[in-house]
C-alpha cells in the first residue's frame, strides 16, 4: 500500500506540470491536509498557434520563437526537449470526389500536404537564444506547436507580417497565443471600410466546435451562421465577421467559445486606407483593468468597453502618465450598459507622453466584470497607421516577446498600484550576441516607456524577457516600429505573465501513517 499511495503523489505532481492543474489531498484527513503546502515547478509542457499571416502577395512575413532560460527548468528523465512549430492543415473540402484520376490526385496532394505539415518551421535549440524562419507571400501557413522538457517553460512566438502597398497596407505583429476555449474581442466591426475575419487554428487531432457572438451599442447582433463552426484537427479556419450578419455596425464586441475542443483565436482587422493589424483577445472579464503602452505621438485613441454580465458598469477612466495618473478632461467616467459594447473617442491622449489606461469601477464595492481595448492611430491622412492594446494582465513572475530589431523597439512598463522594481533581459540575438540586463524601478500610478539596449554583438532578432523583483503589480506591452514611405508602421503586444510554472501541493507528513 505504501507504493500505492506514493504513486498517486506522484502522478498528481507531475500531473500539475504537464496539464497546469492538480489537486491532492495526502491521506490522513483533515490533520495532514494542514501539513500540506504549495509549490512551484516548471511546466513539462506548452502549446501554441499562430494564424495564417497574410492573404496579401507582398505580404512578408518573419516569424520568431524563443524559450527564457530558467534554472528550474528541465523535463523528466528521458524527456526530449523540443519545442516546434509546423504548418497547420489545409481545412479539407467536404465534397466527395467521384473522378478516379481526380481522386487520386487529390489523396496525393493530400499526401504531400501531410509530409509538409510534419516539417517543423522553426525549432527552439536551447533556452535563451530565439530562432527565427521568412515566408513571403499569402501562402505563408498558420501554425501549430508544442514545446516539451526544459524547452516549455515560458515558450514564446511570434509573427511579423509587412504589407507595403494596397488599401490595408501597414505592420501586423501578433504574439502565437496558447489555445482556449473563451475569448473576448472588443473592437471588432462590421463596417463597410472594413474587413474583419476572425482566425480559429485547432491544434490537436480531433475537431473542436466554435461559436462566435456578436455585441454593438444596442446588444446583441443577431447571427445563426456563427454557430457551429467546425475546425478541423491541426487546421485554422478564418471566418470574415461581416458575413456572419446583416448589420453594419462601427464597433463590436465579438465572443468566440468553443462547445468541443479548444481554438486560438485572434482577429484580424483592416480599414481601407488607415491600415491593418491583429487584435489579439482582451483579458478576462475584470472589475479593474489595465492597457500599457500608448504611444506618445498618438494621434487618436478609443477606448472599446464591454460588461458581459446581468450589471450595467460604471467605471474610472485613469492616464497613468509619464509622471503622474489622471483623468482626461470630459472621460473621466464611463457607463457600459449590460451586454452593449461602449466606445469613447479619447483624441491625443498622451499629448506627447506616453501613457496607459487604467479602468477602475467609480465604487469599489460594485466591481463590474468588463472587457476592452483600444485602438490607437499614428500619423494623420494618408499617413497614418494603427495598432491595438487589449487589456492584459499583469507580468507576473515573468514573460517575454520576440522578434526585436536592432532598431525600433519600445518597452512600456505600467505600475497600476504600488511602486515596482522589473528585471528586463534582452536575450543572445538569433545569430549572434551576448544577453544584456537591465533594472528598472516603476513609480506607483505611472508609465515608463523603456527604449532597450540590444545585446552586444547582435545579428538577427533577439527577445525581450520582463521579471518583476518586487513592489506591486506591472503591466508591460512592447511597440515595434518599422517605418515606411514615411508612414510609421507600428504593432503592439503585451506581456501578460507566461504561465511557466504551476503552483501544486506539496505534502509533509509522517509517512507512517501509510502502513495502516
Amino acid at each position: 500500500m505504501k507504493s500505492t499511495h506514493l504513486s498517486l503523489i506522484a502522478g498528481a505532481v507531475a500531473l500539475a506540470a504537464i496539464t497546469g492543474f492538480a489537486s491532492l489531498n495526502a491521506p490522513g484527513g483533515p490533520a495532514a491536509e494542514e501539513t500540506a503546502s504549495a509549490s512551484s515547478l516548471p511546466v513539462e509542457r506548452s502549446s501554441l498557434v499562430c494564424p495564417a499571416p497574410s492573404t496579401s502577395d507582398l505580404a512578408e512575413t518573419r516569424y520568431t520563437s524563443f524559450t527564457p532560460p530558467g534554472k528550474d527548468a528541465g523535463g523528466g528523465e528521458g524527456t526530449k526537449d523540443t519545442a516546434e512549430l509546423k504548418p497547420a492543415l489545409a481545412a479539407l473540402d467536404d465534397e466527395i470526389e467521384t473522378d478516379p484520376k481526380k481522386a487520386k490526385k487529390a489523396e496525393e496532394a493530400a499526401k504531400k500536404a501531410k509530409a509538409k505539415a510534419d516539417k517543423p518551421v522553426l525549432a527552439v535549440k536551447e533556452p535563451g537564444k530565439p530562432v527565427l524562419a521568412d515566408a513571403n507571400g499569402s501562402a505563408a501557413p498558420a501554425l501549430v506547436g508544442t514545446a516539451t522538457g526544459a524547452l516549455a517553460p515560458g515558450w514564446a512566438a511570434q509573427q511579423t507580417t509587412t504589407v507595403t502597398a494596397g488599401g490595408a497596407r501597414g505592420l501586423l505583429g501578433v504574439s502565437c497565443t496558447a489555445p482556449d476555449t473563451d475569448f473576448w474581442f472588443p473592437g471588432a466591426s462590421t463596417a463597410r471600410s472594413r474587413q474583419d475575419y476572425i482566425h480559429l487554428t485547432n491544434p490537436d487531432d480531433g475537431a473542436a466546435v466554435a461559436d462566435v457572438e456578436l455585441f454593438g451599442a444596442k446588444g446583441a447582433v443577431s447571427s445563426e451562421v456563427g454557430d457551429g463552426i467546425t475546425v478541423p484537427g491541426r487546421s485554422s479556419v478564418a471566418l470574415l465577421l461581416s458575413t456572419l450578419t446583416d448589420e453594419s455596425v462601427n464597433d463590436l464586441t465579438a465572443h468566440v467559445t468553443t462547445r468541443s475542443g479548444r481554438v486560438g483565436a485572434v482577429l484580424l482587422t483592416a480599414d481601407d486606407g488607415s491600415g491593418t493589424d491583429w487584435l489579439t483577445a482582451a483579458a478576462d472579464p475584470s472589475g479593474t483593468l489595465v492597457m500599457p503602452g500608448i504611444p506618445a505621438d498618438a494621434t487618436s485613441v478609443q477606448l472599446v468597453a464591454f460588461a458581459p454580465g446581468e450589471s450595467d458598469a460604471d467605471v474610472k477612466v485613469q492616464l497613468m502618465g509619464k509622471n503622474a495618473t489622471f483623468a482626461p478632461a470630459g472621460n473621466d467616467t464611463l457607463h457600459i450598459k449590460s451586454g452593449m459594447t461602449a466606445t469613447v473617442d479619447l483624441k491625443d491622449i498622451t499629448r506627447g507622453e506616453p501613457g496607459s489606461l487604467r479602468l477602475t469601477p467609480v465604487e469599489k464595492n460594485r466591481a463590474t466584470p468588463i472587457v476592452a481595448a483600444l485602438q490607437v492611430v499614428r500619423g494623420t491622412g494618408a499617413k497614418q497607421e494603427y495598432a491595438y492594446i487589449p487589456a492584459t494582465g499583469p507580468v507576473g513572475a515573468r514573460a517575454s516577446v520576440t522578434d526585436n530589431r536592432a532598431k525600433g523597439s519600445t518597452l512600456s512598463l505600467a505600475a497600476p498600484g504600488a511602486d515596482a522594481e522589473v528585471k528586463v533581459t534582452t536575450s543572445a540575438g538569433s545569430g549572434g550576441g551576448e544577453a544584456t540586463v537591465e533594472t528598472y524601478t516603476v513609480k506607483a500610478g505611472t508609465t515608463m516607456a523603456v527604449t532597450p539596449k540590444p545585446p552586444a554583438g547582435l545579428k538577427g532578432t533577439y527577445a525581450l524577457t520582463v521579471e518583476t523583483v518586487s513592489g506591486g503589480p506591472v503591466h508591460a506591452s512592447r511597440a515595434l516600429v518599422l517605418p515606411e514611405d514615411g508612414v510609421q508602421m507600428f504593432t503592439v503586444q503585451t506581456l501578460p505573465d507566461d504561465g511557466g510554472t504551476v503552483v501544486v501541493p506539496s505534502a509533509r507528513q509522517d509517512l507512517s501513517v501509510l502502513d495502516d
